[in-house]
């Protein structure tokens, strides 16, 4: 439980019922399997019960890739370690989208990232369910990826429709990170709200087998 000294952010999207999460990608169906009024007839003291179903893919809302994701030999979510996505110390690296949609190598200099989930805020989630969130969207480049290896990053995040450039036909900063088993973390929310540092941050998603991706309730703890 946390003490009356830390404050928990929620940095993960609410997943409703037929809403667009990645152009192409089709919307969660939400619904109940179990009606209240239904389960009533079962018990005798005025109780009831509401099960329900989803049915979506696992890019949904705000999600965390693994190495299957993009590698049929990497690990899948049920094996990533929790080591690699809850408690991480984090720290957030601000690049206003107004200032360029491009997060590069020069962007991390003199920064310490050993060890860190380090969260790209862009402002980008400003846009979350409208018809630009997915045009022209703030992203990595393959040398800021290949910097974040190679500084031993232990997760990396950005509050925008996905962490490669989408107006090309390749994908180097999945490509990148997931090689070297850095779990990434996709549209994101609410950074604005956390500090620069000082945060630990976790995006655990269930564990299953057989997924290289899964939606997460992320958040980071402060204090």
């Amino acid at each position: 439980m946390a003490n009356r000294e830390t404050e928990i952010i929620d940095l993960s999207h609410v997943i409703e019922h037929g809403m667009t999460t990645y152009k192409g990608l089709p919307p969660p169906h939400i619904c109940d399997y179990w009606t209240r009024a239904d389960s009533a007839a079962n018990y005798d003291d005025g109780s009831s019960f509401q099960i329900g179903r989803i049915d979506m893919v696992a890019n949904t809302g705000t999600y965390v890739d693994s190495p299957f994701h993009r590698y049929a030999e990497g690990k899948d979510i049920s094996d990533l370690p929790l080591t690699s996505l809850a408690d991480l110390p984090a720290i957030v690296v601000r690049r206003p989208h107004e200032t360029g949609l491009a997060t590069d190598a020069a962007d991390f200099e003199g920064l310490d990232v050993r060890g860190k989930a380090v969260l790209i805020h862009s402002g980008w989630d400003r846009f979350w369910r409208t018809d630009a969130y997915s045009v022209d969207h703030p992203f990595l480049t393959e040398a800021a990826a290949q910097w974040l290896v190679d500084h031993g990053a232990a997760l990396v995040g950005i509050d925008s429709n996905n962490i490669d450039d989408t107006r090309a036909r390749s994908r180097p900063v999945h490509s990148t990170l997931l090689a070297a088993e850095i779990p990434i973390c996709e549209h994101m929310t609410g950074l604005d709200r956390v500090p620069d540092s000082g945060l630990r941050f976790t995006a655990a998603p269930p564990k299953v087998r057989g997924m290289g991706s899964f939606p997460v309730r992320a958040y980071a703890v402060l204090g």
